[in-house]
C-alpha cells in the first residue's frame, strides 16, 4: 500500500526567508507550465546525515511527488522546513519543465552549456596529449 502524503497547500506569499523576486519568478513558471499545485503531494520526513541532533530529530526533509509525471523530489539542504519546501518546489518545477517544455528550461540550457564545455576541453586535451593513456613512473 503506497503511503500518499497530503496535497501541497503552501501559500507562496507566506515565505519570509525567500526573496519576493524568487517567489514571483517561480509563480510565473508555474502558471506558464499550467501546473496545479493541488496535484503535488507533500510529505515531511525525518532528516538524515551530518548536522547533529537538530537535523536528525526534526522532520525538515521535504518530499514532493507529482503523480501526473511520476516525479519525486526530496530536499534537505537547509535546517528550516519552509526553505526546504521552497527549494523542493523549485526543483520539482525544474524537472517538470525539462520534460514538458525543454526549449524554455533554464536548467536544461545549463546542462547543455556544461556538456559543450567538457567536450571542448576534451578535444583540446586530445590535441595536446594525444589519445593514448600515459602513466607516469612506468618508464
Amino acid at each position: 500500500m503506497a503511503d500518499t502524503g497530503q496535497t501541497f497547500n503552501m501559500k507562496l506569499n507566506e515565505l519570509i526567508d525567500i526573496s519576493q523576486s524568487k517567489i514571483e519568478e517561480l509563480k510565473t513558471r508555474i502558471e506558464r507550465l499550467n501546473i496545479n499545485l493541488k496535484d503535488v503531494e507533500e510529505k515531511f520526513i525525518r532528516g538524515s546525515g551530518k548536522g547533529g541532533q537538530k537535523k536528525n530529530k526534526t522532520s525538515n526533509c521535504v518530499r514532493l511527488y507529482y503523480p501526473k509525471l511520476s516525479l519525486e523530489v526530496r530536499m534537505q539542504e537547509e535546517r528550516k522546513q519552509s526553505i526546504n519546501r521552497f527549494l523542493a518546489l523549485r526543483e520539482l518545477i525544474d524537472k517538470i519543465e525539462m520534460i514538458v517544455s525543454p526549449g524554455t528550461s533554464v536548467k536544461l540550457k545549463k546542462i547543455e552549456k556544461i556538456k559543450r564545455r567538457k567536450k571542448a576541453h576534451a578535444s583540446r586535451s586530445r590535441i595536446k596529449y594525444g589519445t593514448e593513456c600515459r602513466i607516469q613512473g612506468t618508464e
